[in-house]
């Protein structure tokens, strides 16, 4: 029986994996807080919460930094013009998609459990001003302290740097940028496969102490994130369509939504998904030398789901924290969600390891960062797939949106032909 389980294990995807160590947790958690004496199960849950958490604290600051600088290394100049309508429609959408987070972090704050953190005795920027001049000081730090503390803004700036001086390598070199940036994704591929076991210590430590109480934190923070995810997709996106095409973006939206989310949904990868766009553009009648390229960039950086995702969980730990955010400073949070956005398919985990990488603009802790990044693996079952039927369809959506021979047709009547 037991040889049975093991063969039938691996053939589980992650997110049935996740969820079932996740409910186990749950149920194991409450059985033995009710039962009483539950303290050995408590640390023994959080000892391997604890390696998973480490792991992933070990690796996330090299892969930020090795991943932006083979992606700004490889970048080549004389991409066609006729691509830089689709480019731009991408920064904007997800630029929006950080904002509607914004909003709807504040509309409906989410408070987490946080393990070992003291919220009372947390320092807090004063303002803007306090926040810009920590921002200033963590460009200009020792990059290999960077690497070292975790500091995610120096390390952003370091490699963004090197990655620009790096352009004028020879090719040899910027493959083995692109091998190395590969090799650590690899790594961090590895240990997003233990998550099961690290979520399953962590839940049980976490319902073993508290109860019922985390469960219910956790689907607040997954309602936002799908809530702002469902408002993208039906109100800001055909909105955005509509200034550029002027006419009823709703037929274009829903059959993408229909043709290419769907599938989406379910295969959970925007790469994957990329040769059903490209029928879906061949059946719109767009223009193959545009979407050849759009719809293949699209699935690797235009990443809407990413952005929101980012964005939730950071404030989620600043509202936990009771760090003070004005609007300048949520601005800049929209920036760096952006950024992290546009390089989150190429990581194993998606946006969740470039979380903290937002969270360092407000001084908090890679311990808490990471926190969040193990609260977003355990609500991925449900955000990853709504997540990335949300990127795919936008990739043709904005793809359509830009074409200046489909602007200038009867929107509806193409997308029924499509259809």
């Amino acid at each position: 029986m037991f040889l049975e389980l093991k063969r039938l294990l691996p053939k589980w995807g992650l997110a049935s994996q996740i969820t079932f160590a996740f409910f186990g947790a749950v149920a194991l958690g409450l059985l033995v807080r009710f039962a009483g004496g539950g303290s050995v199960v408590a640390s023994a849950g959080n000892l391997l919460g604890s390696l998973f958490v480490g792991a992933l604290k070990a690796i996330a600051p090299l892969l930020v930094f090795t991943l932006v600088v083979s992606a700004v290394a490889q970048h080549r100049k004389g991409m066609n013009s006729n691509i830089r309508p689709v480019i731009v429609l991408y920064v904007v959408g997800m630029a929006v998609a950080a904002l509607l987070a914004v909003a709807v972090s504040f509309a409906f704050p989410s408070f987490v459990p946080l393990n070992g953190v003291d919220v009372a005795d947390k320092p807090i920027p004063n303002g803007f001003g306090e926040v810009l001049q920590n921002l200033l000081l963590k460009i200009v730090t020792n990059p290999v302290q960077a690497l070292s503390d975790a500091n995610y803004i120096g390390i952003l700036a370091w490699a963004l740097v090197l990655g620009l001086a790096l352009r004028a390598a020879d090719e040899p070199t910027r493959n083995f940028l692109k091998n190395i940036s590969d090799a650590v994704n690899k790594v961090m591929y590895w240990i997003i496969r233990l998550a099961p076991i690290g979520i399953f210590g962590l839940t049980l430590h976490a319902f073993v102490s508290t109860g019922l109480e985390n469960l219910a934190a956790y689907l607040h923070v997954l309602l936002a994130i799908v809530g702002a995810m469902a408002f993208m997709a039906l109100v800001l996106n055909p909105l955005i369509v509509f200034f550029a095409i002027r006419k009823n973006p709703y037929p274009l939206v829903w059959t993408c939504l229909k043709e290419s989310g769907l599938i989406a949904f379910v295969i959970r990868s925007s790469v994957a998904n990329i040769p059903v766009n490209l029928n879906l553009c061949k059946k719109l009648g767009l223009n193959e030398e545009t979407y050849a390229v759009t719809i293949p960039l699209g699935a690797t950086m235009n990443m809407e789901g990413a952005s929101i995702t980012i964005t939730i969980l950071t404030l989620a730990a600043v509202h936990t924290l009771g760090i003070p955010v004005d609007f300048i400073t949520a601005f800049l949070l929209v920036i760096i969600a952006v950024i992290g956005a546009c390089g989150a398919s190429g990581i194993p985990g998606g946006a969740l390891p470039l979380v903290p990488m937002a969270c360092s603009l407000f001084n908090i802790s890679n311990d808490v960062a990471m926190q969040m990044v193990t609260i977003g693996l355990i609500i991925s079952v449900v955000q990853d797939p709504c997540g990335t039927l949300l990127n795919s369809s936008t990739d043709v959506v904005f793809t359509a949106a830009a074409d200046p021979v489909y602007r200038h047709r009867e929107v509806a009547g193409q997308v029924e032909t499509a259809a």
